[in-house]
């Protein structure tokens, strides 16, 4: 498989931006589901002051080139504003399938930006 390539989208969270080569689980003290199909998720902590975001809040994976956001059962429900479009209030529970550029807002100021698709090229081991 060295030399393949894959594209993954990116997810801008804050400052940091991260590739859904993996799934991410967010919330505020975020914990991975007790049964997981696929590659484990990234687990990513994101502060919340007022305590407006769910421990474990969201989830964001890929699944081929579709991005999915699931609401995990969230206490104040997650806002997704795909563009050109009016916003969603997902229940608990609810999966949307979103393109790059959606702002998925989880509250306390956090808005989580779907990036576009970039190619990730594994890296091959030097010959010594």
């Amino acid at each position: 498989m060295a030399g393949l390539s894959q594209r993954f989208h990116r997810v801008g969270i804050g400052t940091s931006i991260l590739s859904l080569e993996v799934p991410l689980v967010i919330g505020r003290r975020p914990s991975a589901p007790r049964v997981v199909v696929g590659p484990p998720p990234r687990l990513t902590v994101v502060a919340s002051p007022r305590a407006e975001v769910s421990a474990t809040h969201v989830e964001i994976r890929q699944e081929g080139s579709a991005v999915v956001v699931t609401d995990l059962r969230s206490t104040n429900g997650t806002r997704v504003i795909i563009p050109g479009r009016q916003p969603v209030a997902l229940r608990q529970g609810d999966s949307i399938v979103v393109l790059a550029g959606t702002i998925v807002d989880i509250g306390d100021g956090n808005r989580l930006e779907i990036l576009p698709l970039t190619r990730i090229i594994p890296q091959e081991e030097p010959i010594p």
